[in-house]
């Protein structure tokens, strides 16, 4: 597939379930090789979204496009999807059901079971190979259905809430996991709640809220073009300097620091020579920039939620 072709293209994308619309006039493209994080809080409509990207609904309006073709069940083959809502059978040996899986991608068993005792591994689940899923904590339940779903080695993995249910250790081994998938130039989009894991893995992210798109891009372009010009300060004198609201819209004071937000069209280095001449002594001044979850909180924080999409 060539670099300059889209692994998914939503064009225009809106999908109503009666009166209630769940995802409206959505446009936004993820590229090969990259990691696509799709925020946004519960009732969003993430999830509608992707249900309409590997095919399981169907747009009202707009076009859904995979590697520069429409969703095909050709396709199917080239993608891993991990749904919200996990799948196993809980009365069935866990090699069996990852064999089940694999020949649903049409995967040889000689091919199948070598993925499968090295998924195994890779996962720290080897010994659980031969027991029954209600034999499994709900972490490792949710390991064997991410392992469904890479067993095909899919161009293009698409994880809806991947971190659900998993401890704090084994969601940064899962982040291992993916990082791995990035070295082999896979196309990962996932959704999450958890800002902090998305932005150590998203090369891009987009952020909906009621349906909409709020703001998209490059993780780098999202937080150039949000625009608060903040510097974290710490000082003993220049309080004038700071009182001057043609440099300084506000100050938050910490325990040992200050949060200073700049004045539009005000230039940092010149807040610093203006602390210097005044007399201060200036122990730490350092530019900050709004993480993903200072935006979440901003664009989201306290709206009500609509219905789960």
């Amino acid at each position: 597939m060539s670099e300059n072709v889209a692994s998914l293209s939503v064009s225009g994308v809106t999908k109503r379930f009666g009166d209630f619309t769940a995802v409206e006039n959505l446009s936004f493209e993820v590229r090969p090789g990259r990691v696509f994080g799709f925020l946004g809080p519960n009732g969003a409509g993430k999830t509608t979204t992707i249900r309409m990207i590997v095919g399981i609904t169907i747009p009202d309006e707009g076009v859904v496009e995979l590697f520069g073709e429409r969703m095909s069940p050709k396709l199917q083959d080239r993608i891993g999807y991990l749904p919200e809502e996990r799948g196993l059978y809980k009365k069935m040996k866990i090699v069996d059901q990852l064999r089940y899986f694999a020949a649903l991608k049409s995967i040889p068993k000689e091919v199948a079971d070598k993925r499968i005792d090295f998924w195994l591994g890779r996962m720290n689940l080897s010994e659980w190979k031969t027991k029954k899923t209600t034999d499994l904590s709900k972490g490792m339940q949710q390991k064997i259905q991410f392992i469904s779903t890479v067993l095909h080695d899919p161009d293009l993995l698409i994880l809806d809430e991947p971190f659900s249910g998993l401890d704090p250790v084994n969601v940064e081994f899962m982040i291992d996991v993916l990082s791995e998938f990035k070295q082999k130039n896979k196309t990962v989009i996932f959704s999450t709640h958890l800002m902090e894991t998305a932005e150590r893995l998203c090369h891009d992210i987009i952020l909906i809220n009621k349906s909409k798109k709020v703001i998209g891009g490059s993780l780098r372009e999202v937080k150039e073009s949000y625009g608060k010009n903040i510097i974290a300060l710490r000082s003993v004198g220049g309080d004038a300097v700071l009182s001057d609201k043609s440099l300084v819209v506000s100050v938050e004071v910490h325990a040992d620091e200050k949060d200073i937000v700049l004045a539009d069209g005000a230039d940092s280095q010149h807040l610093l020579r203006k602390l210097v001449e005044s007399g201060a002594t200036v122990t730490k001044f350092e530019q900050v920039e709004p993480t993903l979850n200072d935006i979440f909180i901003e664009q989201v924080g306290g709206s009500k939620s609509e219905p789960p999409a």
